[in-house]
């Protein structure tokens, strides 16, 4: 029992260096300069449309997106014109969901595809040799010195071209599956009942009328009868 938490502990704290590791040879190599520099050159327009759309609000409620307590919540619109405006709202009003939605799906499919987790544990034990490698500044291969920079522009090379081998059976499997279940929602879900909730204004503060107005507001229900 010992063995096993004093293996997990030496595990952990060895996980926690090489994080360590990874974040001063970010910064030492200008990440932060970088990031910053294609953030400055975003317009701002661009960043506020983007924090607009991925808003957390925007997410529906559990209920709301399976019409729980609803009296019709589900049923298939045979007016054309109608169900072209449903799918219109739906897909407006429950974008990020059906995001969420794909997203989950990837994740649970990655996680029941040995051969991808393999080989992105591999990939990783490949960018933790590489970082340790490189902590002097260069990547020495033989008698080939290979600056940090360039080895880690060449890692992040070759590590696009294997997620896309490991990922795209279940990237396809994924989008096909997601499509189908948010198609399904977006004919079958009746959430018109919804369409005015983004137009909804919170009414706050005391009302203060002048004139005759306020002194009809005012008089007691004894005397207007």
């Amino acid at each position: 029992m010992s063995n096993q938490v004093g293996g997990s502990a030496t595990a952990m704290s060895s996980m926690i260096g090489l994080v360590n590791t990874a974040k001063d040879k970010w910064n030492t190599s200008g990440g932060n300069e970088m990031v910053g520099k294609v953030s400055a050159a975003i317009p701002e327009s661009t960043k506020n449309y983007v924090s607009n759309v991925f808003k957390r609000e925007h997410i529906r409620a559990f209920s709301v997106f399976f019409g729980i307590g609803e009296e019709r919540a589900f049923y298939l619109e045979k007016v054309p014109s109608l169900l072209v405006e449903r799918l219109r709202h739906n897909v407006t009003f429950f974008y990020l969901n059906y995001l969420l939605l794909t997203g989950v799906l990837f994740c649970l499919t990655l996680v029941i595809n040995p051969s991808a987790v393999v080989g992105m544990a591999i990939l990783a034990a490949a960018w933790m040799w590489v970082i340790r490698a490189s902590q002097s500044g260069a990547l020495k291969i033989g008698g080939v010195s290979i600056p940090q920079q360039t080895a880690t522009i060449g890692m992040g090379v070759v590590s696009i071209f294997v997620l896309l081998y490991l990922l795209s059976s279940i990237f396809w499997w994924t989008l096909f599956t997601s499509g189908f279940f948010v198609a399904v929602h977006a004919f079958m879900r009746d959430a018109s009942m919804h369409k005015d909730l983004e137009d909804a204004v919170a009414m706050e503060g005391d009302l203060h009328m002048g004139g005759e107005d306020a002194a009809f507001l005012n008089v007691p229900a004894a005397d207007v009868i």
